[in-house]
């Protein structure tokens, strides 16, 4: 008998672990169809610029194994470019870590940024969402409001993983198609202001609060006149960390109080239905003692 009862119980743990599996996978894959379109836009511009960097490392006598091998482990944008030029004049590795410090200084604000929404990711994933979190990655990640039935976590991660994914193929064409045909690559950086701009346009457009993108604006702009364009990106950052906390503080100061009223509210509730005297067997309340006929003590 115990051994029939240890079986069917075993049974029924592979079939609720086989039914959590299959939940798990169509979340994995619900999670997919949902963040794919909103790469899209990044995959245009990340593809063309993937291959302007390719192209460039192909000029420079990197072919596309070193393009491919840079972009998956480096995977910053920016500093790539530069990096092409710090890897064919073999700039000595303490110059490459200050610069590479200096340049991508602004993830910094991103990740502290991006605390709360990662805070519930499993240790699995972590690791590579903060990898993974660039510019245009966090543009769309921080706005970005799955519903229930999406798993927030998996969305994070397929949307940097394809984000990713579209820069290593820009760079792998580009560079596989450096050495056969000539491409004049002047003007194509513009393709990631263009891209930048349709994204805070489609996120004005679907947001009903605006103030993020105002303060990133106004901020921006009295930064670029106070510092310079060579030196106003970290003081711009700052300033859009000091303003969105002390707003995040008022919101969260206004939703407590909001929350301590309504339970003042519910409390003063319950006191007045346990004040009320109870119902008389006829649905009608019992009138006071005093009040019925030959009322007063028995």
């Amino acid at each position: 008998m115990k051994k029939t009862e240890r079986k069917k119980e075993s049974a029924q743990t592979m079939e609720e672990q086989a039914a959590v599996g299959k939940i798990n996978g169509s979340g994995v894959r619900m999670a997919l169809l949902y963040a794919f379109p909103k790469t899209v836009p990044i995959m245009v511009g990340y593809v063309f610029l993937g291959m302007a960097y390719g192209i460039l490392m192909s000029v420079n006598g990197f072919g596309v194994f070193w393009a491919a091998l840079n972009s998956l482990l480096v995977y910053t944008g920016s500093l790539e470019f530069i990096g092409v030029n710090f890897l064919a004049a073999a700039v000595s590795p303490v110059t490459a870590f200050v610069m590479a410090l200096m340049i991508s200084a602004r993830h910094i604000f991103y990740g502290l940024s991006m605390l709360g929404k990662y805070q519930n990711v499993s240790k699995k994933l972590k690791p590579y969402l903060i990898f993974a979190l660039t510019d245009e990655t966090f543009s769309i990640v921080c706005e970005e409001e799955p519903p229930e039935t999406i798993s927030r976590e998996w969305m994070y991660f397929w949307m940097s993983l394809l984000d990713q994914m579209y820069w290593i193929a820009g760079s792998v064409m580009g560079a596989a198609l450096g050495n056969v045909i000539t491409l004049n690559t002047k003007g194509l950086d513009f393709a990631l202001t263009a891209l930048f701009v349709m994204i805070f346009t489609e996120q004005w457009i679907g947001q009903k609060r605006h103030w993020p993108a105002v303060t990133g604006v106004v901020c921006s702009v009295i930064c670029l006149k106070l510092f310079g364009q060579s030196a106003f990106i970290i003081p711009t950052m700052i300033a859009i960390l000091a303003v969105s906390a002390i707003v995040y503080k008022k919101e969260n100061q206004k939703e407590n109080d909001k929350e301590k009223d309504e339970k003042e509210d519910r409390e003063k509730q319950m006191e007045r239905r346990e004040l009320q005297p109870p119902p008389a067997p006829g649905g009608q309340s019992l009138p006071p003692a005093a009040g019925r006929p030959g009322g007063g003590p028995v």
